[in-house]
């Protein structure tokens, strides 16, 4: 379900701006969990996803609770949504801690806008423009540069290939959410009830997860800060707003547009936890920019001339 607006152009423009937010606030929690070193990604990832979707389901329990019969004729895509949502962190931060921060981040989130495309193609038969096949190259390309340029910092990473297949995996199931989220949307769900019912019933399944990993974030105040950070901002009002652009935009572009996401994290690593950037780093910031230019902007309808 599309949101009414003055026009589908500057519904677009809106909805992009959603996304581009819930990118921004995605690209903090690499620099957000340097702050807590004690705490596994497993219990992070677990914390983040799980007690943000329980918030999400909280605030739309009302639109949820009117809408049940509709989401109860949904449920199957309900229910891949809700796994893949479970599966998403687990996978993303594992990915991370046996490939590297760098090779994880890049596999999980520069593989998403192409699974992305691919789904819809599949099942909904969405074509796969020139437009769309430009900017995802010249993000990708620019995602390529951040991760050569970046380096591990130190971090071991013991075992690349099944952390770039996890990543693959992370990938996979954010483009798959993000592609049952918006299905729902289109048969005329709210987006706050089709995110809320997804990511609360996501959340509850990361409940046992939470409970057998996340004792260390009792250790000290610090930790249970971070806990709470990432739970409620990128997780929370992150797909909150993630969830707005979803309703206006197509999964693909949407997952393009995070794609701005390791910029974020890239520029924090320099002036937050002291990291370097390279000029090759820098020219990968740009390349992504670019994409989003590319990718989002309006391009001028061509007038016809009368002959």
């Amino acid at each position: 379900m599309t949101p009414p607006s003055s026009s589908p152009q500057t519904d677009q423009a809106i909805g992009a701006i959603f996304c581009l937010f819930a990118a921004i606030a995605w690209g903090t929690t690499g620099t957000a969990a340097t702050f807590a070193p004690g705490v596994s990604p497993l219990a992070i990832g677990a914390a983040a996803m799980g007690i943000g979707g329980a918030l999400q389901a909280v605030i739309a329990h009302k639109g949820i609770l009117a809408n049940r019969a509709a989401l109860k004729r949904e449920w199957p895509a309900l229910l891949v949504g809700a796994v893949s949502v479970a599966i998403y962190p687990l996978a993303f931060y594992a990915s991370m801690r046996l490939a590297g921060v760098t090779v994880g981040t890049v596999i999980s989130i520069g593989s998403a806008p192409l699974i992305s495309a691919l789904i819809e193609y599949w099942l909904d038969g969405r074509r796969l423009t020139a437009r769309w096949a430009i900017g995802a190259a010249i993000g990708l390309s620019g995602i390529a540069l951040l991760s050569l340029s970046e380096g591990d910092h130190g971090t071991t990473a013991s075992n690349v290939p099944l952390g770039a297949l996890l990543g693959l995996l992370a990938g996979g199931t954010y483009a798959l959410y993000s592609w049952t989220a918006q299905r729902m949307m289109r048969r005329d769900l709210p987006p706050r009830v089709a995110m809320g019912a997804t990511f609360g019933l996501g959340g509850l399944l990361l409940m046992p997860v939470l409970l057998v990993t996340g004792a260390s974030f009792l250790d000290s105040a610090g930790n249970l800060a971070v806990g709470a950070y990432m739970a409620l901002v990128p997780m929370f009002l992150g797909y909150l707003a993630f969830g707005a652009g979803l309703a206006r935009v197509p999964a693909s572009m949407a997952t393009t547009i995070t794609l701005f996401e390791p910029v974020v994290a890239a520029v924090l690593a320099v002036y937050v936890v002291g990291e370097s950037l390279p000029v090759l780093g820098w020219l990968g910031v740009a390349l992504i920019v670019a994409c989003l230019l590319w990718t989002t902007f309006p391009w001028p309808r061509r007038r016809s001339v009368a002959v």
